[in-house]
This record gives C-alpha cells, structure tokens and sequence, in this order.
C-alpha cells in the first residue's frame, strides 16, 4: 500500500492525499482547491496528477472549499466514485460547491471580456453549476462514531473535530491480505471550549497518522478579553469614529460565531443601536443548516436557544441576498458593521466592500480567521500601504485589527493535546500536511518532545510506503 501527496504540501490549501492498496483501490482524501496564487492557481487545480477517472473513492473530512472544491472538477474529468462525508459536511457542500461554481463562472466572464481586448482567446471556467449538481449525487453520508463500510475490504469512522458543522478526523482500515492497517487523516482541527460547536473527540488508534499544521508554530491569544476586545472595536469604529466596521468572514463557522457573540452583547444590552448586515448569499444559507443540526452545537448555544430561539437572529441584523440590496451598503454613510465572505478577501463581496472603504480612516477591518500569506487578506494584515482589488490600488487607511482566538484551526499546543489521544509509541509515520513549511518544522520538533517519532513533511508529489 502507498500514499502520495498530491496537495497541500508545505502550504495551506489544496488538500488532497491519495491512497492506493495493494489490490489496485484508489482512495482520495478529501479534494481540496488550491487558493490564493493567482493565476497559478487555476493550472494547479487543473493538474490533478492522479486521473480522476481512476479514483474509486473520496473520503471527506469537511466542506471547506479548500478540502471539498476540486469534486466537481474530478466529477467533469470523469470521477464515478463515492464521495462519503458526514450528513451535515454534504449539506454544506451542496450550497458551498454551487457558490464556488458560481464565483468561477462569473469570474471567468470577466476574465474573458479582458482576454478579448488583449486578442487572446476565451477560457472555460473550471467547472459549473451543472457539474456541481451532477456530482452531488455521488455523495454517501454517515454519522459520528459509526463505522461505515465502504466494501469489504476498507471501512472509515469519522471523529468530530470541533472545526466547522460536520467536521471530522476520518480514520481508514484498510484489509490487505488479511491484514488490516489503520491510517488516521485530521483534516482540520478545532479547539477546545468553541464558541458554537462541540469540542474536538479523541479517535481511534492508528497506524499511519496524517495531521493539518496551519498553526504549527502559533499559539492563539487567550479567549479572556476577545470579546471585550470585539466590543471596544465596535464601540471605535462605530460610536467614536462615526465609520463602518467590516469583516471579512468565513461564511461558514466564522460568520455564525460572530452573530452568536453579537447577540449575547445584544442580550446583555452592550450592543450599540447599530445596523448589523450579513452580506452574503452563502452565509445565509449556511445559517439555515446551522440551524438544522442543533445537536452538534455546545451546551451554551442550547442553552440560548431555550431563551432566545434562535441565536442567529435579532432585531438590528439583516442578512442581505441580493446583489442591488449589497451595492446599497457601499453608498450609505451610516455607522454600521458589514460581515461578508470570503475570510481571506480573496473572492465575493468582501473585495467590493473593500475597495469602497478601505481608504477611509474612519472604517475599520476587523480579521477573524487564518489567511494564507499570499492573500489579499494577508497583505492588509501585515500592514501593506497600498493593495490592489480587481486591478485597482487602494491606499489602506482604514484602521486594521486581528482577533486570531476565532480562529478555527487548533494552535501547536492545542493540536498535539488533541493528538495525544493516540499512543505515539503505536504509530508508526506522522505525516505533517495542510501547513507553510517553517510551521511544520517548528511542530515536527515539538512533536517529538511529546513522543511521536517518524514524522515526515512531504513535498508535492512524494510517495511512501504503508508497510
């Protein structure tokens, strides 16, 4: 048996590991879009290495485009495969695959129109909404802790881990000859005490171990002040200055938490008498599932919904659908805050909300999640004088602010507490993925002070061995 890394590799994005057995089975794990590089970007997606005709199955982790976005593609170049997730990770795909088809096919448009004045010819978007609604037919689901037989020779259970709605570690048993291997993937780990999920579950034992690294190297501030600190930002921006507070936000996880946190100021009446407006199509629809799957929400959030209903709700908030009804929110000069897809700033509404704001001192920019370092996100977070959006500079003198304790990727403490769930001594490979390079030496080290040994940090491409 042996695996090959065929995405995110010393990097964030593009998750994507393939497995083969022994008897010629295919197994991909999860089929993430690169993200973040441009140009570049799209031959990246488009190489797939392994054909996706050839795959048998994919095994999904959770619905993040960055782990989930290439599964139309490989439905479009041929996958027949099953694709087998948890019942809310499908859920979220079905709304999250159809918008990422849709920003493609708008931006590829765009594109075209700029192709034409150069003589150039037209290119095709990567895939469409078609290919989205042709794939999700291919989706298998099951639930936490049960042990799902894919045929009689591999099985995977998936563990919560407390990253996002649906989220999970998978862990794969593989018979080959009477012998069974067990190899366990993260995917993306959360953290303990999450503002609207449950915390992250111990899985089984494995043999081979592939683990994210995003955090490899940071710890996260501590939760006590953030919200105060959120609060004050508010107050700031929207009381002091008279401004707009915008934040980008990951539609799915981030946005929700930002909500629930602002109806508990509101609860508690710390909430200034200020418009709040969720500006994107997918968030609203996400909150929908949200509400659907109350069961895999903490106690807190039951607890609110006893009192309150619902927790994503209040007088004040307005979720914003359509396109007319967001270009209004960048000529109103009322102080307001604005939360809009995508966290990075790569991609949506965010980018318009940007370049109408992030020039004026009286606005604010408020990051809550991970940006990849060649991000628009990571160029304003790092204090760029000037960046562009949609080929055009802005000067940034709208204030910049980070609160990283949102964040939903586990930091290197967090991560190893939760992976010594395994016995080290049992394992035998770690696989670092999912992660920039320095931060993966710095928890590659880490690591081995807590007792695992055999830790590996593949480049693209590399194959190993599953003895």
């Amino acid at each position: 048996m042996k695996i090959q890394f065929i995405g995110a590799t010393r990097e964030v994005t593009g998750s994507k590991h393939l497995i083969t057995t022994d008897q010629g089975k295919k197994i991909l794990l999860d089929c993430g879009m690169f993200q973040g590089k441009g140009l570049e970007t799209d031959a990246m997606n488009r190489d797939t290495i392994v054909d996706p005709a050839d795959v048998d199955h994919i095994i999904l982790t959770h619905a993040h485009i960055d782990h989930s976005g290439l599964i139309p593609y490989f439905y479009k170049e041929g996958f027949r495969g099953s694709v087998i997730c948890t019942h809310s990770t499908r859920d979220l795909c079905a709304i999250m695959l159809m918008d990422s088809a849709f920003i493609q096919e708008n931006d590829t448009i765009w594109f075209n129109k700029k192709r034409a004045h150069q003589g150039l010819p037209p290119v095709q978007p990567i895939y469409t909404q078609k290919d989205v609604q042709h794939c999700m037919e291919l989706f298998i689901t099951t639930s936490y802790n049960r042990k799902f037989y894919i045929d009689n020779n591999i099985r995977v259970k998936f563990n919560n881990t407390g990253h996002m709605l649906g989220s999970a570690v998978a862990t794969i048993e593989i018979e080959d000859f009477n012998y069974v291997k067990r190899i366990a993937y993260t995917g993306d780990v959360g953290r303990d005490n999450d503002y609207l999920l449950k915390n992250p579950n111990a899985f089984p034992q494995c043999d081979y171990l592939l683990t994210e690294s995003t955090y490899g190297n940071r710890l996260h501030q501590t939760s006590e002040g953030a919200e105060e600190k959120l609060l004050q930002i508010v107050h700031h921006t929207c009381i002091e200055k008279r401004g707009k507070l915008i934040i980008p936000s990951f539609a799915i996880g981030r946005t929700q938490e930002v909500v629930y946190l602002l109806h508990k100021f509101r609860i508690a009446g710390k909430l200034p008498n200020i418009p709040i407006y969720v500006d994107s199509p997918l968030a609203v629809n996400a909150t929908e599932i949200f509400r659907l799957y109350t069961d895999l929400l903490n106690d807190d959030v039951a607890q609110l919904m006893q009192k309150e209903n619902d927790p994503f709700g209040f007088d004040r908030l307005h979720y914003i659908k359509s396109v007319n009804d967001s270009k209004k929110l960048n000529t109103t000069n009322e102080p307001c805050i604005i939360i809009s897809a995508s966290g990075m700033m790569e991609a949506g509404r965010i980018k318009h909300h940007l370049a109408n704001n992030i020039s004026n001192p009286r606005n604010s920019v408020l990051a809550v999640g991970y940006c990849a370092p060649e991000t628009l996100g990571a160029k304003i977070l790092r204090g760029d004088s000037e960046v562009s959006i949609f080929g055009t500079k802005y000067e940034v003198k709208a204030a910049i602010y980070e609160i990283d304790t949102f964040s939903g990727h586990a930091d290197y403490e967090e991560l190893t507490y939760y992976l010594l769930c395994q016995d080290p001594k049992k394992i035998r490979k770690t696989f670092l993925v999912h992660g920039e390079y320095e931060a993966q030496k710095f928890l590659a080290k880490h690591l081995k002070n807590n007792r695992f040994e055999n830790i590996e940090i593949p480049k693209h491409g590399d194959i190993f061995e599953l003895d």
